[in-house]
């Protein structure tokens, strides 16, 4: 039985991992997109993971498939579009590791995912049936399919129902301002989902954004009035601030010599949730509990800054138990 589902994007990454003698950037597809990253990173810690989405009829989406397959991922619910193809992100990383992203998307495979194909999971036959007995403990999506219909309107329908059916939601309000028509656009739309969210990863600069104040106190209070039970805002390489209920504090970050920082948040959260949902109770333990949750998952991101790439750079629970 899956105990994680993630829903949203799974895309390629050209990732700049050098420049040639003639200063010319080089460039390596990797695997991405930050749902099916989630999902990968918390199946090779040992949770029993799945991915709902979409790619093209092309040999990207065949590759992707067979990534998420070979670490264990269920991928019953990752569709194929008839013509679309799919979605390409460029990311440049800087001396310091940090990234920037344009996108190929307009459309792409991952924003066709339709609200009948997003919801199938919840039921018995995999279609309009009879409820499935055997429903995942979590559900986790980003807001990249906030940005275009039907994604849109497929994600919040899943979300909907998950939470209806009992099934802790999981949200990372992504923040990328190159597929939003404008700053408020973004803002409204992300703010959308947050009423029936359990548990929130977002960046300082994203809790900027939708809280306006970068005070990690009040705008995780701001965050948590809307029902939100735990919120994790992750300081790169100050380490991560939590909210869980009325207890808040940091936990630091691992020093690391950082290569590239993508996919960083995405092991963080995906080392989060394959801890919580492993628990008969997700979201019952108390802050001494929640505080190794953390560090683990801190050990986890600073593995995969030290490598290139998202997927290929996520450890496996051997790797972390030896740090």
């Amino acid at each position: 039985m899956v105990q994680i589902m993630t829903l949203g994007e799974v895309l390629i990454d050209l990732t700049q991992v050098g420049t040639d003698r003639f200063g010319i950037p080089e460039f390596k597809a990797f695997p991405g997109g930050a749902p099916a990253n989630v999902a990968v990173a918390a199946a090779r810690l040992g949770a029993r993971a799945g991915f709902i989405g979409k790619v093209g009829p092309d040999e990207f989406g065949r590759m992707l498939r067979k990534t998420l397959e070979k670490d264990g991922v269920e991928t019953t619910y990752l569709y194929e579009t008839e013509n679309i193809p799919t979605t390409l992100a460029i990311v440049n990383v800087d001396d310091s590791g940090e990234r920037s992203f344009s996108f190929y998307r307009d459309p792409g495979a991952d924003t066709r995912l339709s609200a009948e194909e997003a919801i199938r999971f919840l039921a018995a036959d995999g279609g309009d049936g009879e409820p499935s007995e055997e429903l995942p403990a979590i559900l986790h999506f980003g807001s990249l399919s906030l940005t275009a219909e039907p994604s849109r309107s497929a994600a919040l329908k899943a979300v909907q129902k998950a939470r209806g059916a009992g099934i802790k939601v999981s949200y990372d309000p992504n923040y990328r301002p190159a597929l939003w028509d404008s700053r408020e656009e973004a803002v409204c739309r992300m703010k959308v989902p947050l009423g029936m969210v359990d548990i929130l990863k977002i960046s300082d600069e994203e809790m900027v954004l939708l809280t306006e104040t970068d005070d990690l106190v009040e705008g995780s209070l701001a965050l948590c009035e809307y029902g939100i039970r735990l919120i994790m805002v992750t300081l790169g390489g100050e380490g991560v601030f939590y909210r869980y209920g009325d207890a808040v504090g940091k936990v630091p970050a691992v020093p690391v010599d950082v290569r590239d920082t993508n996919g960083a948040g995405d092991t963080f959260l995906g080392a989060m949730l394959a801890q919580i949902a492993g628990k008969d109770e997700p979201l019952c333990f108390d802050e001494e509990a929640l505080r190794g949750f953390l560090a683990f998952a801190n050990r986890a991101a600073a593995i995969t800054c030290f490598r290139a790439g998202a997927i290929p750079a996520m450890p496996g629970l051997d790797e972390i138990n030896k740090e």
